[in-house]
């Protein structure tokens, strides 16, 4: 008897431990990276729309240019369009200075057309994301203008003021300002207003609960629009220590690392507005958003996207795309950039969200010179080959991809000669803190050709070879690269071999195998200066990606045995034990 009641309990015990144990495993599945969501699923398509299509020959894009060619954006396979900012804006940095975020610019067009954009794309099955631009706004915006106008003004503390009686405030950067500083004086009221960019995009105040729940209730006006998301523009930056003590160098260096970003990244009010921003927005749609990591590094990112924590859904670094900038220049890049070194930075996320958040991937985007210039190669044998490499890379790795307008046809670097042809507000800046230093200006001229100016990214879309490319019937907002007589989106469409073509098909790829998506990452061949190779593995599958970053042949050496394994796509006809220049396979195994 003593035994059958023993075995009872014994049963009993185990019901009740077998029962919690699946609730665990339950919750584990709720929580874990694999847990399916369309954001992770996408592949997202940024769109420049200055420079994307115009339809009213003002040389600038417009929405309705847009709108013309959503045929060809759904053609591409992709399934979320990201819009750089569209708002109201005197345009001082092209759209990310927002005098008035619920309105359109006027070149780009009126909230009809936005409408209309947004019926076309969802009924063609993509989804649309926003710019969110909360860190600052225009200096032209109604809160601002109102704010300068007196110290008692209720808009005042919308925005960070110090007192000029207080004497100067302690040092803060402002990157877009040929002095360096964030801080501008306004005689009006005799104090200094912080701008962490340039001094017309004021910051705005996040510890005012009033101005959260103006940007709150703007959130939920363009997500009640049915927008799918936002993309938010250095939010790590929102929250400030408002004492602004003083910051000395050695306090950088010893917590910092040195580097402003993270110290303007830390604020510890930040999370609690993202948590904030989560609880009365986010969390009411099946939304994305996405924070631009300026300042996040491996130990803080996960803070912003773990989903447990309820503040945003992924993040982007710059880690990887700021590899091979020499110190003490601006974005002048080494063209001897290390494999190995981009390989573990690469790693290295990838492990930062290995069991909880989700990452991206990306290497081109407005604020970037074009993906082929700085990671492949545009010399005219390599362009072509080393773009469909990237593009394999892109589409391959974990972490949701983001890909640039114009480089799935492989455009390039305009590379211009003289300062006037540029129209970027940093490159101006910093080509005059160049020339205040007596620095060489032909060398600054002569290092963004391959180097960072972001006007490299933003030439108009090359269309066809007619004249101005097909974009514009006008004179053109930004020169167009002459090559837009043989590359161009027309020529490749009639060539199955072409870029434009090689990136649909990879992006089919990634989409009709879960394995690139939700599968585990693991580096081989670590230490190979030339060939970056990796495996994705999920639920019994697995696939090997061989890349030959070099205009070399080279021989990877990733311990597998491909004797059985299946090319899924190459970029080259045949394959053999050693890569051809900017090969890239992808083997099922």
């Amino acid at each position: 008897m003593k035994s059958k009641i023993s075995l009872f309990l014994l049963l009993i015990i185990t019901f009740f431990s077998c029962k919690k144990d699946s609730n665990s495993d339950l919750k584990l599945a709720e929580n874990s990276k694999s847990e399916k969501k369309w954001w992770k699923e996408a592949v997202v398509y940024q769109i420049y729309p200055r420079s994307f299509k115009d339809t009213d020959g003002d040389g600038v894009g417009d929405l309705k240019g847009i709108i013309e060619k959503l045929d060809y954006i759904k053609s591409l396979g992709v399934t979320t369009v990201w819009l750089n900012p569209i708002y109201g804006s005197p345009n001082a940095d092209n759209g990310y200075d927002i005098s008035d975020y619920q309105t359109i610019m006027k070149e780009f067009g009126t909230m009809e057309d936005f409408d209309a954009l947004l019926k076309g794309m969802h009924k063609k099955g993509l989804k649309l994301v926003m710019d969110l631009v909360v860190n600052h706004c225009s200096d032209q915006h109604k809160w601002f203008l109102e704010s300068k106008k007196s110290r008692d003004n209720p808009y005042r503390d919308y925005f960070h003021w110090w007192p000029a009686e207080k004497g100067k405030p302690a040092f803060r950067p402002g990157s877009f300002e040929a002095d360096g500083s964030g801080w501008r004086y306004d005689k009006t009221t005799n104090s200094y207003y912080l701008h962490y960019f340039s001094y017309k995009q004021p910051d705005l105040n996040w510890e005012n609960p009033k101005l959260r729940q103006e940007i709150y209730k703007m959130m939920r006006w363009w997500l009640d629009k049915g927008i799918d998301g936002f993309r938010m523009d250095v939010i790590p930056f929102i929250g400030k220590d408002t004492n602004f003590p003083e910051i000395t160098p050695k306090e950088l260096d010893e917590k910092y690392d040195g580097r402003w970003d993270f110290y303007m990244a830390s604020a510890p009010n930040t999370h609690k507005y993202l948590k904030e921003m989560n609880e009365q927005v986010l969390s009411k749609y099946d939304c994305m958003a996405l924070a631009e990591g300026a300042g996040m590094n491996l130990k803080t990112a996960l803070n912003f996207v773990d989903a447990d924590r309820k503040e945003l859904d992924m993040g982007y670094h710059f880690e990887g795309v700021n590899l091979g900038y020499e110190k003490g220049f601006y974005k002048k890049m080494n063209p001897n950039w290390n494999l190995i070194e981009f390989k573990k930075i690469y790693s290295d996320w990838d492990k930062v969200y290995a069991e909880k958040g989700w990452g991206t991937i990306y290497l081109g985007n407005h604020d970037q010179p074009r993906m082929v210039s700085r990671w492949g190669n545009d010399a005219p044998e390599f362009r072509e080959i080393s773009s469909k490499m990237l593009t394999t890379f892109l589409l391959s790795m974990s972490g949701t991809p983001y890909y640039y307008n114009g480089d799935e046809i492989g455009m390039m670097n305009i590379k211009f000669n003289k300062i006037e042809d540029y129209r970027d507000i940093e490159i101006m800046a910093e080509y005059e803190k160049v020339k205040n230093a007596k620095g060489d200006l032909k060398q600054f001229i002569e290092n963004q050709k391959t180097g960072g100016a972001r006007d490299n990214g933003r030439t108009p879309f090359q269309w066809n070879a007619s004249a101005n490319a097909g974009f514009t019937t006008g004179n053109s907002w930004l020169k167009i690269n002459d090559n837009h007589k043989t590359l161009n989106a027309e020529a490749q469409e009639k060539d199955s071999n072409s870029v434009l073509n090689y990136f649909r098909k990879m992006v089919q790829l990634r989409k009709d195998n879960e394995v690139l998506i939700y599968g585990k990452y693991t580096l081989l061949d670590e230490k190979n200066p030339k060939i970056y190779s990796y495996t994705r593995e999920l639920n019994g599958k697995k696939m090997l990606i061989v890349l030959n970053f070099s205009k070399d042949k080279a021989t990877p050496n990733t311990g597998i045995d491909i004797k059985n394994a299946t090319i899924l796509i190459n970029n080259y006809p045949t394959v053999a034990s050693e890569l051809f220049p900017y090969q890239a396979v992808v083997y099922e195994l």
